[in-house]
């Protein structure tokens, strides 16, 4: 069981999913909250009834998962229904993702949470909070290259997100995602080795062994 959670996050086009992919690579479990949110509302998911309900089948695809077109245009089009469909989802996440950090067996647990600061009650899961950071318009360029996203749509997620600033205020650590690959490997490097430093005087403090 892993007593110690380092929650992930920044903004879209940051590179969180690379940075997640480098701890893994390391041996850190990942609980990644938009991968849970993802299995919520696949065909079968456990929260399709409930938004359904809420929303209309038309907020579906064929195949009766969650049209994720569809409700990013409810989304940008009517500000409640946002909130809405977080009072849906973000309890389900939250049981789902705390359950998976305490069965996690590594010594300490990267926590994914791409909207960690816009929701509020994340941060006192963790134990720290590491943010990726990168220029705005190195965001706009990436989320348009995998996307296929126009500019202006990517401006407007950037818009409903929380700015670079307000994600840095909440950061314990930050990492700059605006260099070479072999810069963020290394980041990385020296992060894991501190938080398995700071797991393991958790752990000592908790059991009031010598580190």
């Amino acid at each position: 069981m892993s007593d110690f959670i380092v929650g992930l996050t920044g903004g879209i086009g940051s590179g969180k999913t690379t940075v997640s992919a480098l701890f893994a690579a390391r041996g850190v479990s990942v609980i990644d909250t938009d991968e849970i949110a993802r299995q919520l509302t696949a065909a079968g998911g456990e929260a399709m009834p409930v938004i359904v309900a809420e929303f209309g089948p038309g907020i579906t695809d064929g195949a009766g998962a969650l049209d994720r077109n569809a409700m990013r245009r409810l989304v940008f089009s009517d500000p409640g229904a946002r909130q809405r469909l977080e009072a849906l989802l973000h309890p389900r996440i939250a049981r789902i993702a705390l359950q998976a950090c305490a069965a996690a067996s590594t010594p300490y647990v990267i926590l994914a949470v791409p909207l960690l600061v816009e929701s509020g009650g994340w941060k006192e899961y963790c134990d720290r909070v590491l943010v990726v950071d990168c220029d705005e318009a190195l965001q706009v360029k990436r989320v348009m290259a995998r996307s296929q996203l126009a500019e202006n749509e990517v401006r407007a997620i950037l818009s409903a997100q929380a700015n670079r600033a307000q994600r840095q205020a909440i950061a314990d650590d930050l990492i700059d995602n605006n260099a070479e690959p072999s810069v963020l490997a290394a980041a990385v490097d020296a992060l894991h080795l501190r938080y398995l430093d700071l797991a393991r005087q958790k752990l000592a403090a908790k059991t009031g062994a010598k580190c």
